[in-house]
């Protein structure tokens, strides 16, 4: 059987800590081992991860802050495994977990996988709408990769396996600090080595718990899109600029209706809307998450869009570099 090392990098998340290891301890497989790398969190981690130490094999790492990537990084060269599971910390995972990995490995001939994010019963309402919007066909969610297209599927690291041999080949994660995970599915690609979906690896991700938290998060993401398309001209595709588009066409919008006193774009919007709020109920069976989601797709689409303008801009029109233009996005060694 594939031997696995989960690697989950942190900062400050002490009581997701314990529920994620919580969760391990009930896995039907318990051969692996857990290292934890401490991004140089605020507080002590350490009452917390002694209190899984007769249960669950870990090893648990303290170092200076430099992003999640360099962490998982720092992580995975104390890994004694053939592969790297990457986890965020922020997760719950379903107690087939291990045993599902392993037996997909074992049919499949990838070098690196991932699988979906999805909604705990226990999550918040809002929670909820943002895991929808994250994941949606009418979203960014759509576009990111499935099941159905398993050859170029973008591995995320909220929920990424690595062998560690092609992991070790190309260098790791990069100095991003934001866009770091496709940015290593992409170089992977590059270097000949192949990804794959796998459907029953499903985590539960509880992402951010307020519309602030998750505007910024998503913004974020936006910014990072250009750059990455900057390191990676193979892999543009015209669909990552689809939320910008949506953005401007808001815009456009509310200019025909005062303007010229017509609401043709804005009625697109309605149905949208409408599309949205119909399949988010259809999802999640609940009328007030479907409401929230309208909320979060929204919030989602004009941040990425926003993020993703101000980028293309910066890079592209006024040619700077994205270090220059975005410095909190990059770790400076």
């Amino acid at each position: 059987m594939p031997s696995l090392s989960l690697i989950i990098a942190i900062y400050n998340r002490k009581d997701e800590l314990f529920e994620l290891l919580a969760s391990l301890t009930k896995q039907t497989d318990q051969d692996f081992e857990i290292i934890i790398v401490d991004d140089g969190s605020m507080i002590d981690l350490r009452p917390t991860v002694a209190i899984f130490d007769e249960t669950l094999q870990i090893q648990f790492f303290r170092k200076e802050n430099t992003g999640p990537g360099l962490s998982r990084n720092y992580g995975a060269r104390r890994a004694k495994n053939e592969w790297l599971v990457f986890v965020d910390s922020d997760v719950i995972v379903e107690t087939d977990y291990i045993e599902n990995i392993k037996k997909n490995i074992e049919k499949s001939d990838c070098d690196a996988f991932g699988g979906a994010d999805k909604a705990h019963k226990g999550f918040n309402l809002m929670q909820k709408a943002i895991s929808y919007s994250m994941t949606s066909v009418f979203t960014t969610g759509g576009i990111r990769g499935n099941k159905k297209s398993v050859s170029k599927f973008q591995p995320r690291s909220f929920n990424m396996g690595v062998r560690k041999a092609a992991f070790e080949k190309v260098g790791g994660f990069s100095e991003m600090r934001v866009g770091e995970d496709p940015d290593l599915s992409m170089t992977l690609w590059e270097n000949g080595f192949s990804t794959a979906y796998f459907d029953d690896i499903g985590v539960y991700h509880k992402r951010r718990v307020d519309f602030g938290k998750f505007s910024k998060q998503v913004y974020q993401f936006g910014c990072a899109r250009p750059i990455l398309n900057q390191r990676h001209p193979e892999y543009v595709k015209l669909s990552f600029a689809f939320p910008t588009f949506f953005l401007l066409g808001y815009v456009m919008g509310f200019i025909e209706y005062f303007i010229l006193q017509k609401g043709l774009i804005l009625g697109f919007y309605g149905v949208y809307t409408l599309l949205v709020f119909f399949h988010a109920m259809y999802k999640t069976r609940n009328i007030s998450i479907a409401s929230f989601a309208v909320i979060s797709t929204y919030i989602q689409m004009f941040s990425y869009g926003y993020g993703f303008l101000k980028s293309w801009i910066l890079l592209n029109i006024f040619r700077k570099r994205p270090e220059e233009a975005f410095p909190n996005h990059f770790h400076k060694s």
